[in-house]
């Protein structure tokens, strides 16, 4: 994937869920704030498939670990 195009929406687009910028806000006000003990990929908001992909794209240092990381930061 194209550096350029990694951002939010992409992110919520790569996991199947809403990418609108509304849908984003939404998301993201319905589920802040998220425990600080809780690392972003367990949050039981996620299918197995989202968590790991969260995961993997930190643990690897993705493209896409940027942009996880601004999910993180949004929703604690």
């Amino acid at each position: 994937m194209d550096r350029a195009t990694i951002d939010m929406s992409s992110l919520f687009s790569q996991l199947g869920c809403a990418d609108d910028a509304a849908s984003i806000r939404a998301f993201i006000d319905a589920n802040t704030p998220l425990d600080s003990d809780v690392l972003l990929h367990e949050a039981s908001f996620w299918s197995a498939s989202q968590s790991a992909f969260l995961r993997d794209a930190l643990l690897e240092d993705a493209d896409w670990a940027v942009v996880v990381d601004a999910l993180n930061a949004e929703l604690h």
